[in-house]
This record gives C-alpha cells, structure tokens and sequence, in this order.
C-alpha cells in the first residue's frame, strides 16, 4: 500500500511464490548477501473474532487484520481486505461512484458462520478459518474461497502483495479479461495485467494492451461475475497451476473484488455496467467504414485516398492522419510541408463526406521552443520520478517528456490543447502509445510519482490506468471544445470503465488467419469484458494480406462494431479496392451492408448504453446450459438477431455453423432452419454464413457513400416471421449530438408473433424525437401463408404484393402504427 511506504522507495514487484498451505506464515527467499533480502512475512486471515455493521457496510476482524463486506445491490457484494486494518480511502478509476442500490439485506449467525442476506445472494463467513462463500437464494453455492485471503508484507520495502483463491470446479469455464489473444474460455491458462506495447502479437502471448480484471465464470449452467478492482500489475490463474484453485493477485494495493451474482452471463455482464459505467451514445458516422494507414500523407495522398471510395462508389465516413501529419512528431502541431493548409483540406474532405481523424500521443518533446512542452513544463505537469527528476524517455519526436494524467488539472489543460484541431474541423481523436510505450525501457520506471487525483502514488499503481486517463482527458475535452456535438476517441491501451470514454481496436496484429480468427475472438472476449465498441485493424497491421484474407477479414469486419482498416507504412497499400477484382466488387458488397444496417448496429449501441447489453454475444451467452458451448468461438450473434459466422480458412467453400435453440432465417436466401444444432453452409468468397432469428425486426437504411449523404424518405423493416412472441428495439435520434441524454430520441419496441394462419407486429414508442420520414417499408419474410387482408390500425392495407415462391410480403404503411394484423 503507498500510505505504508513513506520513503517512496520503488516497491520490487513480488516473484512468481507458490501458494501454500494456511498455516505456514513466513517463507525466505534465497539469500543473497549483496541486496541484504529480508524475510517476506505471507499471512493468511485466521478466525473472526467479531462483526461490526455500519449501515451497508459490515466489518469482520481476526488478532490482525479487516475484511469489509459491502451490500451494493441484491446482486453485488463488495469485498476488502485490510492486512492491519487500515483501509485506503474511497477511490477508483473503474466505479467512479458507488451507488447503492439495495434496501432489505440481513445478517444471520450461527455457531458456524455469519451469513449477510439480500433478496438474492448470501454471503458467507466461516467463523472457523475465514472463508468466504455465496451462494443464491436456494442456498446452491457459486463462488468459494479454497484458502482465506493472504498477503505477503515485504520488511525490507514495506507494501503488500495480496491474493484470493477460489474453488475451481471440474466442469468450470471462465471468459473476460479483455483483450487477452487466447481462446475464448479461460480455463487451464494463467494470465498478467500489465498494459504492454506488443507490436505483432502472438497467439497467447500475454500481457497485451490492455488491463480488464473482470472475468466470468459459468459452473452447471450458473454464471457469476468476480471484478477484481486493483490497479497494480495483477495475475490470474485458472486453474493452471492447480486445477481446483482458480487464484487472482497483485503486487501492491488492497485485495478489493466485487462478487456479480448472475444467474445468467447476460446479467454479470449487465451489473458489471452498473459499477464501471456504459458507452456513450457514438455519432452515427462512427459506426461507418474508416480507413488508415500509417501514414497517408502528404495531402495529395490524404485526396488520393478519399477520391478513390468516391469514383469505386464504395462507402467511407473516416479518414486517418498517423504521426506524419505532425511537425517532427511533435503532438498538436502540422508539418506544413505535407499539410501547407489543413484546416483548407478538412474542409474538402468534410464536403465529400469523410471525418478526419487524427492521432495523438502522450510523449512531448523536449523543446522549449515547442508551445506544448514550454506550457507543461511551466506548469509542472509532466511525470516526476522520486528524486524530483522529470521521467524522460524516448518515443517518435525523440527525447520526451509525459503529462501524468491521472491529475485532474494535467488532464483539463490535455483537454484545451485539441481546442486548435477542433476549430480546423477534426472530429475524432486516435490515442495511441499510452500503455504507456517508451523506446527501449518498455515503459516507465517504477518509481515514477503520480497525482492519483489526489491519491498518490507510484507508476506501480498508476501504469494499468494511464493509458484510460489520458483518453479520457481527450474525451472530456473534445466534448466540451465540441459543444453539443459527440466527439469520437479510440485508445490503444485501457482500464476496466474505460468504455465510458472511448472505442478500443485489439492494437498491432498481423495479416495472417491466425490473426483473423484471433481478432474475432478478442472481439468476443472484449465485449462480454465491458468494451462494446471494438473493431481489428482490418487485413493485418503488419505484413501482406492476398486479396482472400483481406476480403474474409472486410466480412467479419463488417460485424464488429468499430469498423477500420489499417496497415503499416512499410506493406503495399490496402484500400477495399487494391486487389482488384473479384475483390472489390465483394468488399463493396459487404461495405454497403455495413452501412444498410447501420440503423441495426445504432439501436444496439442504445441498448448497450441504457440497459447495458454487449453488443457482440459468443454462443455460450446465448446457451450457457449447453456444456458444448463452452468452447465454441466462432459463431457470435450482433446484437441479439443477427448470427455471423466468419469464414477463416484459406480456399473454404463451405464449413460447419451452430445455430442456438429456436428458428432462424438464412439472411442471402431466406431460409427457415431449425436451431439447436449444427448445419453445414455454403462458403463460396462472396458471403459468409449470416442468420436472422425468426420474430426479428431488422431495420435498414439506404445505401449511402457516408453517413448523412442522403435524406432518409423512408425505413426499410426487414420482418422475419415467428410464432413465438419476439421483441425487437429501434432506436433513432439526431446521431451526433447529446440531446438523447435530455429525452430526445424516439425508442420503438416491436412485439412480432403469428399463428399458422395470421401474424400480428405490435409497436410502442418512447422519447421525444420525431423522424423526418413519414413510411415504414415492410419486408415480411417467411409467412407460412397466403395473406389476403392487412389490418394496419383499423384500416385496411389494400396495396401490397406477395411472393409465394419466397413467401415474401411487401407493403407501406406509416412509422406511427401501433398494430398491424395480417390474415
């Protein structure tokens, strides 16, 4: 713990120490009589002696230390440990507050344990040993301590390395953790939070980008959630190196986790929204295609670049500046060689319609005549070391300093600094290098100082959450330099809530189909993990996709939710158009389905950000009763209608697809299947295996070149017939500014259900938004038979056609009904 190291002497991070039994409480390490090691004291929790209650919170003491036990709501029980019962104060990156949302809880004793009560979840203490277990409201037990909570306390420096371990069944399987490239299920790996630049990562290498310590673990059918809020580098074990211990731990900071009863994944999922937060609402043009490369430029490129989607007709909404757009690297500035008159150029670029991003990285470099550094520096806001040096480490501009911030008034004035990219017309801000990455060192020493938002402390602590502080430094003053209008930022590296602030795209990979079928499960794992808005970098960053893997990886690519291709300086250039034919007419095809269903993959991010759903959904979120789908990680759903399989094979023509329980539609023919099994799919390069879940009510705009190109006359209604009742969510507003926030948005829920001789959709709206356009058009798909009359609000519908080959029903009626019966 920082409090308990007053010499601000670097901590040593702690060995790899294998876990021992409870009564064994001090171990030495070998001696080495140069560094005069001392004894590292480990201690378990022993016996409660006694519980104290303070409204919410519940506080049990052994001879040394506390565990607080805190009621969030009836399904969230915080724990923490405090080795001498001394708690740090109130403060996390990760749950910015606290709310508590439960009214009704109790405690229980008995001669073998305390027990606290909500209406959901019981947490249990063991009076003999400490132990600490929950089980649900049947008293089926889903989470258990195998060994009370530890902490190791090293003499010579002072601090704590602390550990939890917990029971790991046979049958168990994990999933989260973010972005860790490695099957989807956890179980049998062991893992580091450490965010790491790792250029051309490899399958299961680890540590990566980011630091996300929440996963979710699924035993007989019952999902629970264990987030483990500390920020220092921590590790998890599933059951690797003892398969009935699943462990978590880290080298500094307090043992603190919040238990996330579900019983369903979708719930762990949800309630882990609750305490880290949702995204914002994107602007609409967001969910666009986006082209980059390092580096396009000089602005004859840039134009080169955008004329090329316009005269190919295929749709683009972001263009990408990568650090060559600066003046020698130099972070807010131009080289105006390359750009001699930007604001000019974004303006060009914005009446075509293309969004200009550009990127910008945390090293400044050490220049006093540089704005940048002079004002830093004048004002102290770059990291100091313990001896009050400033940290200087060298990354593209050469010799740098780095903004710490974790200080809020570092990350305000952060915030200013885009004031001058804002007013030359930049719409989106790419963050990069803020693991953070230093040429040659890795990263920053540990002894690097930071504010900590008045909680200080070393880079120890600080490393996991500075890449989450900086986005959301950028975030926070784009939106304000913006007005009303919704800025877009993406980051490299992150924390867990970091969601709140930003997308995210899995970092450096490679143009392989390894690295296709990595980037679909990093997709998988991010968006069950808390991170909805994610994408690849489209056709590897390093090294040369053939016109197959780039085109497989433009499908899959078209059902992420963040959608950007990107390539290194030193490959061949990569546009939708650069393998030439039949490529680019098939990368067209799906580019325009992409934006077709942009008003789909819209109303998901809204049900992400009100209700907190992920937006990508692995198999086993949809069935996690079936033991088989542990380990399939291929098939997602997008959203909850629409199922992808993505081809990742060279010269596949055809391939295997589960579909869950229920019916479904194939989207390219219409096909009614029965779920529950797997069926065997045409693969030819031109589709992938896509699905529509019958009851669906699937939205569809225009094609258009770019996000607004066109004024919307009319919606399209994809309607897939179900005799199941089934809820669908459209969701409309201005798509770029914050009006939603204040109501103004239109929330339309479809009810679709019908009977072998009659269908019937319902619809109910919410908000105060109105569309310009006055019609849906209905596509009813599937009717199992011939119509002869529509309903529509009391009113007969007399123009309409019908395929009888494709059982396919067309009509037009106004976005305002509220029922329509067809018979």
């Amino acid at each position: 713990m920082e409090q308990n190291n007053p010499s601000n002497d670097p901590i040593p991070e702690s060995p790899a120490v294998k876990l021992i039994e409870q009564e064994e409480e001090v171990f030495q390490h070998v001696n080495n009589p140069v560094l005069g090691l001392k004894p590292i004291v480990k201690k378990y929790l022993t016996a409660p002696e006694n519980v104290e209650q303070k409204g919410n919170k519940f506080f049990f003491r052994d001879t040394e230390a506390t565990v607080e036990v805190t009621i969030v709501t009836d399904e969230i029980i915080r724990v923490r440990m405090a080795p001498h019962s001394v708690f740090l104060e109130e403060f996390s990156y990760a749950v910015p507050k606290l709310e508590v949302k439960v009214s009704v809880f109790h405690l229980h004793e008995n001669e073998n344990e305390y027990r606290i009560s909500t209406s959901t979840v019981n947490c249990h203490i063991s009076k003999k040993d400490f132990l600490v277990s929950f089980s649900d409201s049947q008293n089926h037990v889903t989470s258990a301590d195998a060994t009370p909570m530890h902490w190791e306390e090293n003499v010579q420096f002072g601090g704590y390395y602390v550990f939890g371990t917990k029971v790991c069944h046979p049958e168990e399987a994990f999933y989260g953790l973010g972005d860790k490239p490695t099957d989807l299920n956890l179980r049998g790996k062991r893992f580091v939070n450490w965010n790491t630049d790792a250029y051309s990562f490899a399958w299961n290498q680890d540590p990566i980008y980011r630091s996300i310590p929440f996963y979710i673990s699924l035993n007989e059918g019952i999902a629970h959630g264990i987030f483990f809020d500390n920020t220092f580098k921590a590790h998890f074990d599933f059951g690797s190196e003892d398969r009935n211990k699943t462990s978590f731990w880290a080298d500094g900071g307090e043992l603190q986790y919040y238990y996330i009863h579900g019983p369903n994944m979708m719930d762990v999922v949800k309630r882990y929204h609750l305490l880290t937060g949702t995204h914002p609402m994107p602007p609409l043009w967001a969910l666009g295609y986006h082209q980059c490369r390092w580096s396009y430029y000089p602005e004859s490129k840039v134009k080169k670049v955008a004329n090329g989607f316009r005269e190919n007709k295929i749709p683009c909404d972001g263009i990408y500046l990568d650090i060559d757009y600066m003046d020698g690297y130099r972070c807010f500035t131009w080289n105006r060689k390359y750009f001699p008159d930007p604001k000019k150029m974004i303006k060009e670029l914005a009446a075509d319609g293309f969004k200009t991003v550009v990127i910008i990285d945390p090293g400044i470099r050490v220049d006093d005549n540089y704005w940048v550094f002079k004002e830093g520096k004048e004002k102290r806001y770059f990291c100091r070391r313990c001896d009050d040096y400033f940290m200087e480490g060298h990354v593209w501009p050469g010799r740098c300093q780095f903004p710490d911030f974790t200080n809020p008034e570092v990350r305000e004035w952060w915030g200013t600094l885009f004031d001058e990219l804002v007013q030359l017309g930049v719409a989106g801000v790419w963050n990069d290098m803020n693991e953070p990455a230093v040429f040659g060192a890795g990263t920053f020493p540990d002894d690097v100082r930071h504010q900590y938002d008045g909680y200080r402390g070393s880079h120890r602590k600080a490393h996991n959450v500075y890449g989450m502080q900086m986005v959301r430094a950028t975030y926070e003053g784009m939106r304000k330099l913006m007005k009303n209008k919704r800025p877009f930022t993406i980051t490299r590296a992150g924390y867990s809530g970091v969601q709140r602030f930003t997308s995210v795209w899995t970092g450096d990979n490679v143009a392989s189909w390894e690295h296709l079928r990595l980037g679909n499960v990093q997709c998988q794992r991010l968006s069950m993990s808390g991170i909805p808005f994610c994408g690849t970098d489209i056709g590897g960053f390093s090294g040369e996709p053939d016109g197959e893997l780039f085109t497989r990886w433009i499908q899959m690519g078209t059902f992420s939710p963040f959608m950007r291709a990107h390539s290194a300086g030193d490959t061949k250039e990569r546009e939708p158009w650069s393998f030439g034919e039949p490529y680019t007419a098939i990368n067209r095809k799906f580019i325009e389905l992409r934006y077709k269903l942009i008003p789909y993959l819209y109303s998901t991010f809204w049900e992400h950000h009100r209700y907190g759903f992920p937006i990508l959904r692995p198999v086993v979120m949809q069935e996690q009763d079936e033991i088989n789908n542990q380990a399939r990680q291929d098939e997602f759903t997008y959203g909850d209608k629409i199922l992808v399989c993505p081809v990742m094979e060279p010269g596949q023509t055809s391939r295997k697809v589960y579909l869950p329980k229920g019916n479904w539609f194939g989207y390219w023919d219409n096909e009614l299947i029965e779920g529950g099994r797997e069926v065997e799919v045409a693969t030819p390069l031109e589709t992938i295996p896509l699905f529509v879940k019958a009851g669906s009510v699937i939205p569809e705009y225009p094609v258009m070149q770019y996000v607004g190109e066109k004024e919307i006359e009319e919606v399209k209604l994809n309607v897939y017939y179900s005799e199941a009742p089934a809820n669908s969510f459209f969701f409309e507003d201005y798509g770029e500014t914050f009006a939603y926030e204040q109501d103004i948005y239109s929330e339309k829920k479809f009810v679709a259900s019908g009977k072998p001789t009659s269908f019937t959709l319902q619809q109910s709206m919410e908000g105060l938004y109105t569309p310009r356009y006055e019609n849906y058009h209905f596509n009813v798909v599937g009717l199992p038979f011939k119509p002869s009359k529509i309903i529509a609000d009391g009113k007969e519908v007399t123009d309409f056609v019908f395929d009888a080959e494709k059982l396919i029903l067309d009509f037009k009626f106004t976005k305002n009904f509220k029922q329509i019966e067809i018979a």
